[in-house]
């Protein structure tokens, strides 16, 4: 099973372009879509989940035609929007009970087994009966996660799902993200470079919503090798850098500065090398000093 994503573009009344003619071929497994906030991620996710049109291009799920056949992708899609509501006074199972009546699973008997697995597989089952309004930040997504998984699902979008939760409960979600991402597609949108560099086997950089870069992220660390640069420097020091190299990211470190640079050679003697990470694959895509492009649109990392 794929997704295919041709020549998408979506246009706001308000005139702001929200996609720019976005392709891409997402397979089976965990697909990380990167970018900061604003970037174009949540227009893309909430389109491949039909809640809103695109001006043109199309998509497909295998032989499927998601503009065309829209109740049809709704029967195999799983979602965790962003901002994902529950009712604060109804216990665990008697909310996912509904979904699953909402669902199509009308079978009593089917449906108690079925909302019964999916607190055991999110581990929530201990805590079905209490209320949602007593359920912390990871706990709520992991039974976002439980309703998405409803209808046994060929595609779930999860979108910025880790955002506020703590290492625990983010390790947890992990966890289980990984664990449903074997066997169907698992689009993760982050802003999170760790969530992408820690799950996922493919992922595309997005950004004022153009797609920027595609690939494997190990691939795309491996390329950088020898082009990541660092330097402690005083913080009056930065524009200046700035100005005189190609400083992709800046940040505090016991009271000092630390910036990493993108070039072929050492940019100067005070100059060390850094060996690179996805973040600095992410900062340099964003900041646009890559340029080794396959085609005007994006770079290709293979």
């Amino acid at each position: 099973m794929e997704l295919i994503i041709q020549n998408l573009s979506k246009t706001y009344p308000n005139g702001v372009q929200a996609l720019k003619n976005v392709n891409l071929s997402i397979p089976t497994g965990m697909f990380g879509l990167l970018g900061p906030n604003g970037a174009g991620k949540s227009s893309l996710m909430r389109t491949i989940a039909t809640l809103q049109e695109a001006d043109s291009g199309g998509i497909r799920l295998g032989d499927l035609d998601v503009f065309r056949e829209k109740d049809e992708m709704r029967k195999v899609l799983g979602y965790l929007p962003q901002e994902f509501g529950v009712y604060p006074k109804v216990s665990a199972e008697e909310l996912l009970d509904h979904f699953a009546v909402l669902k199509g699973i009308h079978n009593g008997k089917e449906r108690k087994e079925t909302v019964a697995s999916l607190l055991q597989q999110t581990n929530l089952y201990d805590v079905r009966k209490k209320n949602l309004g007593g359920y912390s930040g990871g706990m709520k997504q992991r039974f976002g996660i439980a309703q998405a998984l409803l209808g046994n699902p060929k595609i779930i979008i999860v979108d910025e799902p880790t955002a506020g939760l703590d290492p625990a409960e983010r390790n947890r979600f992990h966890n289980l993200l990984s664990e449903i991402g074997e066997n169907i597609i698992v689009i993760l949108s982050t802003h999170i470079v760790d969530d992408v560099s820690d799950l996922c086997r493919n992922m595309a950089i997005i950004n004022k919503g153009e797609v920027l870069a595609t690939g494997e992220p190990l691939q795309a660390i491996e390329q950088m090798q020898g082009q990541i640069w660092r330097k402690f420097i005083k913080k009056e020091e930065l524009a200046q850098h700035q100005t005189e190299h190609a400083v992709i990211s800046s940040r505090l470190f016991a009271g000092k500065t630390i910036i990493h640079v993108y070039a072929d050679a050492r940019p100067g003697q005070e100059f060390e090398p850094v060996q690179p990470d996805l973040e600095d694959v992410y900062f340099a895509t964003i900041s646009g000093v890559t340029r080794k492009t396959s085609t005007p649109q994006q770079e290709v990392i293979a």
